[in-house]
């Protein structure tokens, strides 16, 4: 219930800023009209004449909005000359007619082109002077006048004048390092007693993918979690050492002692919303792997028979098996042979990986 307030003022300020937008293109799409008459009676002429750079500069615009948006925003000039300006633009850049039977300076390749595109489009506060610097000491000659045009055919405007708007995927990757989540998962297994339920309290290092099992416990309850939350926070070898948020659910387990112990080793916990798992989707993502992976396919006898098959799952977890969250990569990958092919083989060939031999 509390969340309702909040979602109907988000839904508010949405209404209000694309209100705002609209009134914001309706008084541009006025001044436009009112300075295009105006340089009309100036210079007696009924057209507006531009240069290169000024049709290159809107075309490239333009074909970003497409002729819908164009309909409705653009009054100087009609969409169907914008986008005859970037088709001219298009045609232009891949015409080779000029050059051929002259000298003259080479042409850059298309990998160094591309090059210069990407560090511009990666780092925003460079410029063409910073590019030029960098090329020089990367063993790359080309002047600044070069990347300065090239930044110019490709829309891409000067640093002062680029757009600085941080996005989702560089919020996120700047705050990396130091975020962490943790989650409990159940399993069954068969005692003298009959089936008992345990619980395993993991941890998961969201840069690395690297996991920590924190606990195994019957039943876990509040002193028991405080030692948890002081093995986590250890100066020396703690998991949680150089983290400083860690992602957690509404669990009650998740008690104000463990919190204030976390705390105190510079750690801020974050709540997830109430039944909302995607919040906390790397840990969940691991729980559903060890699940579908191992435990779901084993009958497990003991607490140190689930202690055993837990940690040869950590084990495949952390140096057999490859993470699509980081490339299809292996977390911890040993040492790789030249030899053949051979396949090693966890829990009776429940695991499998490959690798070659030394």
């Amino acid at each position: 219930m509390k969340t309702k307030p909040m979602v109907m003022l988000l839904t508010m300020l949405a209404c209000w800023m694309n209100r705002q937008q609209q009134e914001i293109i309706e008084y541009l799409k006025a001044e436009n009209g009112i300075l295009r008459d105006e340089l009309r009676k100036a210079t007696g002429k009924k057209r507006i004449i531009l240069n290169d750079k000024q049709r290159r500069k809107l075309a490239i615009l333009g074909k970003r909005l497409g002729r819908g948006v164009l309909s409705k925003v653009c009054c100087a000039f009609s969409p169907d000359t914008i986008l005859m300006w970037h088709r001219r633009l298009v045609a232009h850049k891949y015409d080779g007619s000029k050059n051929r039977g002259k000298g003259g300076r080479p042409r850059i390749s298309d990998y160094l082109r591309q090059l210069i595109i990407y560090m511009a489009k990666d780092n925003k506060h460079l410029g063409g002077k910073s590019l030029h610097g960098y090329l020089k000491y990367l063993g790359i000659q080309v002047s600044a006048s070069t990347i300065n045009r090239i930044l110019r055919e490709h829309g891409i405007e000067p640093c002062p004048n680029r757009p600085e708007k941080t996005t989702w995927n560089e919020f996120i990757r700047a705050h990396w390092d130091s975020l962490s989540a943790i989650d409990f998962f159940t399993t069954e297994i068969y005692t003298i007693k009959g089936l008992v339920r345990y619980m395993v309290l993991v941890v998961i290092d969201y840069k690395t993918r690297k996991v920590q099992i924190a606990g195994i416990i019957p039943q876990a309850h509040g002193d028991w979690m405080k030692q948890i939350a002081r093995n986590l926070t250890d100066p020396i070898d703690g998991f949680l050492k150089d983290k400083k948020y860690l992602i957690h659910d509404w669990d009650p387990l998740f008690t104000k002692d463990f919190k204030d112990i976390l705390r105190a080793g510079g750690i801020r916990c974050v709540k997830t919303t109430v039944a909302c798992p995607n919040m906390n989707p790397f840990v969940e993502r691991f729980v559903r792997s060890i699940k579908h992976e191992c435990l779901n396919k084993m009958l497990i006898f003991s607490e140190s028979h689930l202690r055993y098959c837990v940690n040869e799952y950590i084990e495949h977890y952390h140096t057999e098996r490859p993470h699509q969250g980081i490339g299809n990569n292996i977390i911890d990958p040993p040492p790789l042979g030249q030899g053949e092919i051979i396949c090693h083989e966890r829990l009776g060939g429940l695991l499998k990986s490959y690798r070659r031999a030394a």
